[in-house]
């Protein structure tokens, strides 16, 4: 929370000389990676949540390559295809590491093996999303599950989905996504 202005509260009538503080909360940038929407969706929804608990938070598609400049604190997030995170997170977080360090930092990643509730596929998520954010330390990180429309896909990738026996369907849990969200605030401590 930054300290904007303090001026006299002039009329109030019982305190002539009172001060009025007022109060703007943290600047937050959401950054993602999309490839088919779902990832785009789930920042969208964290920003709004942010902006319901008073800050104000910016959504940015990483293929504008914004700066952290001038942002108190920073969420990342990519989806992961074929066991591997976007590579657009882990060059935007390396491109802007020295600035990043300086920053709380969230990440999270979007994949079906959260859907699935495949320990083995939970554990290669969490681990290639540390990889993509190295050498940015988060203070959160998240897997969430996301959302596989065939009819968004090209026929090679329905062919490969088929062949891997992916679920197909929305599977993102809103009501996670906005807990986590909450949550959030308190670890980045803005």
């Amino acid at each position: 929370m930054d300290l904007l202005l303090i001026r006299p509260f002039l009329n109030h009538p019982h305190h002539p000389n009172a001060f009025r503080v007022i109060f703007s909360m943290a600047k937050i940038l959401i950054i993602y990676a999309s490839k088919k929407g779902s990832t785009a969706e789930i920042a969208q929804a964290i920003a709004k949540e942010l902006q319901t608990l008073g800050h104000h938070a910016d959504v940015t598609d990483i293929a504008t390559i914004p700066s952290p400049a001038g942002y108190a604190a920073v969420v990342i997030g990519g989806p992961m295809y074929m066991g591997h995170i976007d590579s657009r997170v882990g060059k935007f977080t390396k491109r802007y590491a020295g600035e990043l360090a300086k920053l709380p930092v969230a990440g999270f990643v979007v994949c079906l093996a959260a859907a699935s509730k495949d320990p083995e596929g939970m554990v290669w998520a969490e681990k290639a999303l540390k990889k993509a954010l190295t050498p940015v330390l988060p203070v959160a990180e998240t897997i969430f599950a996301g959302k596989l429309d065939l009819e968004n896909l090209s026929w090679l990738e329905r062919w490969m989905i088929k062949k891997v026996n992916s679920p197909v369907g929305d599977f993102r849990d809103w009501a996670a996504i906005a807990s986590w969200t909450r949550e959030l605030p308190g670890k980045m401590n803005v």
